[in-house]
């Protein structure tokens, strides 16, 4: 030993390192042998089992088909007529292929054939007279939630090629879910049996534009022609999520407005399981109705709102302004379904240029 207590030979500690690095490479090689054969399907060296079938998904980065056309999202005029106005419509229940998503044609169980149905629109104190008539293969029925009847009597089931009148009167302001109460709910309803009824809140003053947007998952079956499996939907298994029934429509042919306009958008979470929270980025709310009640409303002295947060079934607006022309992404701000599918985009142009496309 030296006098200050160190040793005076050769150190170890290089040796001791060169030992630490060689068993840490064997241990990194060992632990990289699992992972890869874990993403081969096994469990360990030397497993062979298969891997588990996969649903067949969506390719969110595909391109729609030729021809493809938007759903038009304007939400229907108001109507002027003192009430009670009678709105009578006829919802014609239709089983057929459809295309969900760029690629994907799935079988879905539908009102007029389209997915969502119908936006039915209306004021406190009208009435609505919806014939309802099955051309399906299968039992099927219809639930408006605003409406105020008894479930036994006019929300029951119909059989193939029978009719049933489903009349009501609009006693509470909103927007509000319609839906398939036909057992499995949860099956129809994933299957595209749904829509939104507007009641209008008194008074309530005119925009420049107003739009619906109805959220909801998407499911697809490895077989298309197929009705979608009721354990996948139990289980909250989605392929996608969608505004208006097709994912990413609206980030494909954005909604076209002008800058500096009042907009009103109407939202209702269809589900049937998720969660949605309606954002549109570069803009604040400055009013939100939510569930038959103002939120917020303008003022001097009030703040603003950045989502419109909706479990399922639940609905509500929001109105903005876009300040100046530019692309303005909207989204469910559950980022998670923003990436499959709920998302869309304003593109907000002067009139000018607007007008010529």
């Amino acid at each position: 030993m030296d006098g200050d207590g160190q040793a005076s030979g050769p150190s170890v500690w290089p040796t001791v390192m060169a030992t630490f690095v060689v068993a840490a490479l064997v241990v990194s090689l060992l632990s990289l042998g699992v992972v890869v054969d874990k993403t081969q399907g096994g469990s360990g060296a030397g497993a062979t089992a298969a891997p588990a079938a996969e649903s067949p998904g969506f390719d969110f980065a595909a391109q729609p088909s030729d021809g493809f056309q938007a759903r038009d999202a304007r939400a229907p005029e108001p109507t002027t007529q003192a009430p009670p106005e009678v709105h009578k419509v006829t919802f014609d229940i239709v089983e057929k292929r459809i295309e969900i998503a760029p690629g994907v044609s799935q079988l879905m169980w539908t009102y007029n054939g389209e997915v969502p149905g119908p936006t039915l629109r209306g004021k406190v104190g009208d009435r609505f007279e919806v014939t309802l008539v099955n051309h399906g293969s299968m039992s099927h029925s219809i639930d408006f939630h605003a409406s105020e009847v008894a479930p036994n009597v006019t929300m029951r089931m119909i059989a193939p090629k029978q009719t049933l009148v489903y009349e009501f009167e609009a006693t509470h302001a909103g927007i509000y879910l319609y839906h398939c109460g036909t057992p499995p709910i949860v099956q129809h309803m994933a299957m595209g049996m749904y829509g939104a009824v507007i009641v209008d809140p008194p008074h309530l003053p005119a925009v420049d534009d107003e739009f619906v947007l109805v959220q909801s998952e998407l499911y697809r079956e490895t077989d298309p022609s197929q009705p979608v499996g009721y354990d996948e939907i139990v289980a909250d298994r989605s392929d996608g999520v969608a505004f208006n029934g097709y994912v990413n429509q609206y980030a494909e042919q954005p909604i076209r407005v002008q800058p500096d306009r009042k907009i009103r958008v109407w939202v209702v979470n269809a589900g049937p399981s998720g969660i949605a929270s309606f954002h549109v980025i570069g803009a604040i709310f400055d009013t939100v109705y939510k569930e038959g009640e103002y939120v917020l409303r303008p003022g001097r002295d009030r703040g603003g709102s950045q989502a419109l947060d909706l479990m399922p079934a639940q609905g509500g607006f929001v109105e903005f302004t876009l300040a100046v022309p530019g692309k303005y992404p909207f989204i469910s701000h559950r980022i998670a379904d923003a990436s499959r599918g709920a998302a869309g985009e304003f593109a907000a142009r002067a009139a000018a240029t607007n007008a010529g496309g």
